[in-house]
């Protein structure tokens, strides 16, 4: 069992919408085969609460918008460090950068077949990492050493 169009078209708008509000190292899998309870997974993070929050809002918008899509479910809103919308088809996950490290949810669906996605989407891969170092040369340069 594959996923189906319409998770693949939800997972494509989703990807979509979280590049376009910066989202880090934006990942989506078909978990049809291993779960009966959706068809695809998307993974997104962002490096504070308000742009996790700000990704959630747009990909809310725009499944509502454009393919008349409503979450039967949002969970972790209050803290936005992990915050959950439920499709029934896909399922979608934007963490705030240490959560996605912390759980690593890729290890996890490592084995599921990867869904292709839009290029910006692609482009988000390795974003955490250069942010990661940028942050750490903005603080070494503050401080005036390595840490």
């Amino acid at each position: 069992m594959t996923a189906t169009d319409r998770s693949i078209e939800l997972v494509h708008t989703a990807a979509q919408a979280a590049a376009d509000k910066l989202a880090h190292d934006v990942i989506a899998y078909d978990v049809s085969d291993v779960l009966s309870i959706t068809d695809a997974f998307l993974l997104a993070s962002a490096p504070n609460d308000r742009q996790v929050k700000s990704i959630v809002d747009e990909i809310e918008e725009r499944l509502s918008k454009e393919l008349g899509a409503k979450p039967v479910r949002r969970e972790g809103d209050r803290e936005a460090r992990w915050v959950l919308l439920d499709y029934v088809d896909i399922v979608v996950h934007v963490q705030h950068s240490e959560e996605r490290v912390f759980y690593a949810l890729e290890r996890l669906w490592k084995d599921c077949p990867e869904l292709e996605l839009p290029a910006d989407a692609k482009a988000t891969r390795g974003k955490a990492q250069e942010h990661a170092a940028l942050r750490n040369e903005e603080d070494d340069a503050e401080y005036g050493e390595p840490r």
